[in-house]
């Protein structure tokens, strides 16, 4: 699967779910913003407005503002006061013979003067203090990463600081800005953006320009979520991030058709990694990232001093090398991470232990880098705790094939590979199972079911 596939299958999953507002926002912010940000930037609109900033477009915008401001329109109106004893402008005599015939018979010292005033309020200028107010925030929300040498941040602001401290001074001092009203929640409106589309000067079609480029983005449209994507602005730098996203999402996708039902999603806190919850007979969680700490699951994947665990790590290193070896049909000799998972943990009634599928993703094609991600999947199976007691290969005498469950509650999930490897079906007396992307949407299903089965087998 290519980079092209994966943002396609990507933007879509974002469409249905994301955009949807079924999957939640700040689980996917937090999965695909670059890892120097802050939790500010788990905020899924702040994320978007990030992207939003990088852009070439709005950078040149902001470089040539000072100028244009120097031509923003204004339309004049009159406004009509009443006066008595004094005269503040122009007298209108026939408002003010009016005025004082119907309220102020013979009373002489009535005026009625008209004063002419500039209006900044008009639908262009309204525009332009949106799309200057978006940027503004959000570089002052971002300015210490804007400034630093990272991959993600666009050239152009990058060492331009005089080009953030003049977007400062037109925010706070320029007169025509300060006086243009702040736009209500709703606007600019569409007929607001029309006006300033249409506008004789440049700047303000530029500038309705980038609202609704904005509002694309925000809006969730198709064309604008793949740019998202496959922006290095907001993307992580390498696919390994995408790849792991895409795997959940089809995690949610079979889970759904399975059950036939929508899980229940969880907005994510720093301290909870639970994404997605399945009703029914059997309860269905499905995890994401590292310790599913809700359910006081953990794995300790060193192993501590005493001779059980030993046993268990030289067990590891074995069977990974056996799976290896039967997968690429190579003889390996050995060889020896951590990073996230995928859990799905299926909770039982209570008569019986949870049953668990431990899934690690792994954005490669390497022989090295799969035989690593089976050691590590091995790994998380055999040292998975719930309240610290070992999950598989607890039985007295232990047997040590137990150590990894059914052959069903370990996946590695991989990029696709040009050579040809072990089925799915000849894989079936393996520890663990190994797919490839392609396989996903065909296989997937059946690995779950099997898990399901087990769950169902041991009550």
């Amino acid at each position: 699967m290519n980079k092209e596939q994966l943002l396609e299958q990507l933007t879509e999953d974002i469409l249905a779910y994301v955009m949807r507002g079924t999957f939640p926002e700040r689980e996917f912010a937090r999965s695909i913003k670059p890892e120097q940000l802050d939790e500010r930037f788990e905020e899924y609109e702040l994320l978007l407005d990030l992207h939003f900033i990088l852009q070439d477009d709005v950078i040149e915008f902001i470089r040539d503002l000072p100028e244009h401001l120097r031509s923003i329109r204004t339309e004049t109106r009159t406004i009509s006061r009443t006066r008595r004893g004094t005269v503040d402008g122009r007298i209108n005599w026939g408002a003010t013979v009016k005025k004082r015939y119907a309220e102020h018979p013979r009373d002489s010292s009535i005026f009625v003067c008209d004063n002419r005033s500039e209006n900044y309020d008009i639908p262009e200028n309204l525009v332009l203090k949106k799309i200057i107010a978006v940027v503004h925030r959000t570089v002052r929300e971002a300015e210490e990463y804007l400034v630093e040498g990272y991959d993600w941040v666009s050239e152009t602001w990058r060492g331009n600081e005089d080009l953030i401290d003049e977007l400062q001074r037109i925010v706070e001092r320029n007169v025509h800005v300060r006086r243009i009203r702040e736009p209500d929640a709703y606007e600019p409106t569409e007929r607001m953006l029309t006006t300033a589309a249409d506008s004789r000067h440049e700047v303000y079609r530029d500038a309705a320009k980038l609202v609704r480029s904005r509002n694309r983005l925000f809006d969730g449209e198709e064309e604008a979520i793949h740019d998202l994507l496959e922006e290095t602005a907001i993307a992580p730098d390498d696919e390994n991030t995408l790849f792991e996203l895409f795997v959940l999402f089809r995690f949610v996708a079979t889970l759904e058709e399975l059950r036939e039902t929508q899980p229940t999603f969880q907005t994510i806190a720093t301290d909870r990694q639970e994404i997605a919850r399945f009703e029914g007979e059997k309860e269905l969680v499905l995890y994401h990232d590292n310790s599913a700490k809700d359910q006081e699951l953990s794995f300790v994947a060193v192993p501590d001093e005493d001779g059980e665990n030993h046993s268990r790590s030289d067990k590891v290193q074995l069977v990974a090398q056996e799976i290896a070896g039967q997968y690429f049909d190579t003889d390996y000799r050995n060889h020896t991470g951590r990073p996230d998972v995928i859990v799905l943990e299926i909770i039982s009634d209570g008569n019986a232990p949870n049953e668990y599928l431990i899934t690690e993703v792994k954005n490669s094609t390497n022989e090295d880098t799969i035989r690593r991600g089976i050691k590590e999947t091995l790994e998380y199976l055999a040292f998975l705790r719930v309240n610290e007691e070992y999950v598989f290969g607890t039985a007295d005498p232990v047997d040590d094939e137990e150590y990894f469950g059914s052959g069903w509650n370990g996946l590695l999930v991989v990029q696709d590979i040009d050579d040809e490897t072990a089925s799915l079906d000849e894989q079936k007396d393996n520890e663990i199972a190994i797919l490839q992307a392609s396989e996903l949407e065909r296989d997937l299903q059946t690995i779950l079911k099997r898990v399901l089965e087990e769950d169902t087998s041991e009550e």
